[in-house]
């Protein structure tokens, strides 16, 4: 099976690469900037059509939640109508698609994790945009499989655990938020469960096509709780200070509960995700080495 993975650089793709490598039959191509733009229209389409893959993962999204306060058209443009773009580009060579989508797209209301069929009710830019992108998803391919997923962290590029071992490295003390709760998930372990998909649907096993799956780490966490156990594996000895978010203003509002109810998944496609902080560890090792 020949897979597309939009956003080369991102987190998600770079970690789908790196696990296809033990998959046998998945063969995966990294696509990002200049051959697929996704704030050029058509962009999109020109390379879907001309690498004619068997499924199509769009990886890639504007992810600078408070940068979309401002940057709104833009952030639209990419995580909505660009997102609908890729979604008609793999319908037209065949082609199903997996779009990743967020916790973000929930109010943070909810006081147990959401269930795919909790209403929506994004309370920022980013959210409503994600949102939008889910719609114009599913209204473009109907061989599609929207995928929730929260608090990505890895060993590659930028997130919150390499900035926490950044800087436990650098100061002595560190505030951080500890009254916005969700479920960390290793970029990796989900890279894991989307291949465990794509070769369900190499085989012509067609579970999930049409379907809204949530899937995330196990356990649920602060971010005060995700930086304490960083500083435990990375032996920094930093003293983390818990705050509260109205401490730690920012540009967009976040949900204050947005943890996810994986069970969906793990009852159709049978695959549980890895506890949040048993995968923590050897991220914490990769950014150290």
């Amino acid at each position: 099976m020949k897979i597309l993975v939009t956003g080369r650089l991102g987190q998600l793709a770079q970690s789908l690469a790196e696990r296809s490598e033990l998959a046998d039959g998945l063969q995966v191509s990294l696509v990002g900037r200049p051959e697929l733009d996704l704030a050029v229209a058509g962009s999109s389409r020109s390379a879907i059509v001309a690498a004619r893959p068997d499924l199509v993962i769009n990886a890639a999204a504007f992810t600078a939640v408070d940068l979309a306060e401002t940057e709104t058209a833009l952030a639209g443009w990419i995580n909505d109508e660009a997102a609908g773009e890729i979604a008609s580009a793999a319908h037209e060579v065949g082609a199903p698609v997996i779009q990743i989508s967020t916790d973000y797209v929930f109010d943070g209301q909810a006081t147990e994790p959401y269930a795919e069929t909790a209403g929506t009710n994004p309370i920022n830019a980013y959210g409503r945009s994600k949102l939008a992108g889910e719609e114009a998803v599913r209204a473009a391919n109907p061989n599609h499989l929207i995928l929730r997923t929260s608090w990505l962290v890895s060993p590659f590029g930028t997130n919150f655990v390499r900035t926490m071992v950044d800087l436990g490295r650098r100061r002595h003390s560190l505030s951080v938020v500890a009254d916005q709760v969700g479920n960390p998930t290793s970029a990796l372990d989900l890279a894991d469960a989307i291949l465990a998909v794509a070769r369900r649907w190499a085989t012509g096993d067609r579970t999930g096509m049409g379907e809204t799956y949530h899937l995330a780490g196990s356990g649920i966490a602060s971010w005060f709780d995700v930086a304490v156990a960083v500083q435990e594996e990375a032996g920094t000895g930093a003293k983390i200070t818990p705050i509260t978010t109205a401490a730690w203003p920012t540009a967009a509002a976040r949900p204050a509960y947005s943890a996810l109810d994986s069970s969906k998944f793990a009852r159709d496609f049978g695959h549980v995700m890895p506890d949040w902080r048993a995968s923590l560890g050897p991220i914490v090792a990769r950014i150290l080495g």
